[in-house]
């Protein structure tokens, strides 16, 4: 079914209003609990507090350097709408994290509490790294390298590939930093892959759901003119009362089945439902292949 100019155009700006979100929350774990604690889990910003340790160069100097060299590998090996939404959110992170060092500086850590901080800096980093994935993004950076990985070699979990990317900068900060603050990035660097894929099976967590009903025509009605979904229907018999019964299935997204089951009891049709939660769903109008 072709959508409406006015509808891709509203696909397209909810697209990148997650984008920019997700990037705001992933500046501010990056800024103010990652950067001060030097801890380093990888990608450009790990790379960022190293340079910034060594050198006279900021983070984000660094980081927009680094990041626009990545941005044309993303461009040439996963294509040209990862590549602009990807630069869209490069550019966002970039004007952010300038703005807090000329407006919020920081002279250290905002508590005494290490494992506090860490927390913050692994657990808003990753929910933002599992959005803009979801929507076909990224932050840039060494997420690039850790997609092209993935497509290249074909691995199953993304947090796998953005282990053995970013693995190389928590080995260097082991020579740069003490060995707590290695242990500290070794330690975030494994959580954050962990949360990434948590995060991401749960946005890509669908229902597959089995009905048996007298009344077939309502059921199927709903799920493809107000849900825009498919089923498949077959006569079937109880084995209790060898009545005759209809059995339905098809697969929607939680908040889709949470109309279906809404429209079932409104209308009081006479329905059985089970339904299974499956993060596999391959096929037209899903895109978790």
């Amino acid at each position: 079914m072709e959508i409406s100019t006015r509808e891709k155009t509203l696909q397209i700006v909810s697209r990148y209003v997650i984008i920019t979100l997700s990037i705001s929350i992933m500046t501010i774990g990056v800024y103010f609990f990652k950067f001060p604690n030097n801890f380093v889990f990888g990608g450009v910003t790990g790379g960022a507090a190293l340079v910034a340790k060594l050198t006279p160069l900021s983070a984000s100097a660094f980081s927009s350097g680094a990041n626009i060299l990545l941005l044309i590998l993303g461009w040439i090996f996963l294509g040209r709408d990862f590549a602009i939404s990807t630069g869209w959110a490069t550019v966002v992170m970039t004007a952010e994290l300038a703005l807090f060092e000329k407006y919020v500086p920081l002279s250290g850590p905002l508590s005494n509490q290490p494992m506090l901080d860490l927390v913050f800096a692994i657990a808003l980093p990753a929910i933002a790294s599992a959005l803009l994935f979801n929507v076909g993004a990224s932050s840039g950076g060494t997420d690039v390298v850790a997609l092209i990985l993935k497509k290249y070699t074909h691995m199953q979990n993304t947090g796998e590939a953005l282990f053995i990317t970013d693995l190389a900068m928590v080995l260097a900060a082991c020579f740069v930093f003490d060995l707590y603050t290695a242990l500290y990035s070794f330690v975030g660097l494994t959580v954050k892959s962990l949360v990434v894929d948590a995060v991401l099976e749960q946005m890509k967590m669908c229902k597959a759901i089995l009905i048996i009903c007298d009344d077939k025509d309502p059921i199927c009605d709903f799920v493809m003119r107000k849900l825009v979904r498919g089923a498949t229907y077959t006569p079937c018999y109880g084995a209790y009362t060898d009545r005759p019964h209809y059995m339905i299935y098809t697969t929607l997204t939680h908040r889709e089945a949470l109309q279906l089951q809404a429209f079932i009891h409104k209308e009081n049709l006479n329905a059985f439902i089970s339904m299974l939660s499956t993060t596999e769903v391959f096929g037209k109008g899903f895109n978790h292949a």
